[in-house]
């Protein structure tokens, strides 16, 4: 008689746990910097099983949809990824690692600026300043330094480097914060997928710099649902348009 009773108490707890995984519930918290007070703002909050993605507010407190047993990622740049799994309903708090050690990072970027500005140097040592675009206040101090900007091969070219750079610079700021890697994420795909949708849209330099990571989400989502409905017209028109009057790298749909 004890084994039974002890037989339809498991069960019966397992029915309950079972249940009890399944119901849904908003879970609450606050992110914090590791051993610190200083609280995380605008950190991506996302359920791994739902795929639901949400952000701290500006003191740092979340709120997402979750269930016992889903697993909870908190990502930010310049922040370690942290997954928690749910196991209560309970408020939680969570702790952001920063990322210290960028010295690899920031020397990379540092030597692309460094090569550049060394280029514009020997530019500026063979005596053109205003990289092809002399102010008009040129023509009336220095006539012929005015004409030398304007018409001078070595300022001509000294323009176009001066774009090039502008274009690498920027595109490597886009990179840092839309890639593979982030569409794989946000939009659950492959990674083959990703970087073919990679091709077909690439935020702007501007909306980068607009849009918070939120934004950013909302905004990949959205093209990437068109893209995938849309995917085998979008291809075809790709084949079968000239490459040199195809749109640039970075461009928005």
């Amino acid at each position: 008689m004890r084994l039974k009773f002890l037989f339809i108490l498991t069960i019966i707890l397992c029915i309950t746990a079972k249940i009890m995984a399944q119901q849904t519930f908003i879970l609450k918290g606050v992110i914090s910097k590791k051993l610190t007070v200083e609280r995380v703002a605008q950190a991506l909050v996302t359920n791994l099983h739902s795929k639901d993605i949400m952000m701290s507010d500006e003191l740092g407190w979340f709120s997402i949809k979750a269930a016992i047993g889903d697993t909870i990622l908190f990502s930010k740049v310049d922040y370690s990824e942290q997954k928690i799994v749910v196991t209560g309903t309970s408020d939680i708090g969570v702790s952001m690692q920063p990322i210290i050690n960028l010295t690899e990072v920031v020397v990379k970027g540092q030597t692309k600026k460094q090569e550049i500005n060394d280029v514009m140097g020997q530019y500026r040592s063979q005596g053109t300043y205003y990289n092809g675009k002399p102010p008009v206040s040129t023509f009336l101090t220095s006539p012929l330094t005015g004409l030398y900007e304007l018409f001078g091969k070595t300022p001509k070219d000294a323009k176009r480097f001066a774009a090039y750079s502008k274009t690498e610079l920027e595109y490597a700021e886009v990179r840092k914060r839309y890639n593979a890697k982030f569409i794989v994420r946000v939009c659950n795909t492959t990674d083959s997928l990703a970087k073919k949708f990679m091709e077909y849209y690439t935020p702007s330099y501007d909306d980068i710099k607009a849009w918070n990571d939120y934004e950013l989400v909302k905004e990949v989502q959205k093209s990437f649902d068109f893209y995938i409905k849309n995917k085998d017209t979008i291809d075809l028109e790709s084949i079968n348009t000239p490459s040199l009057i195809k749109k640039d790298t970075i461009k928005k749909n």
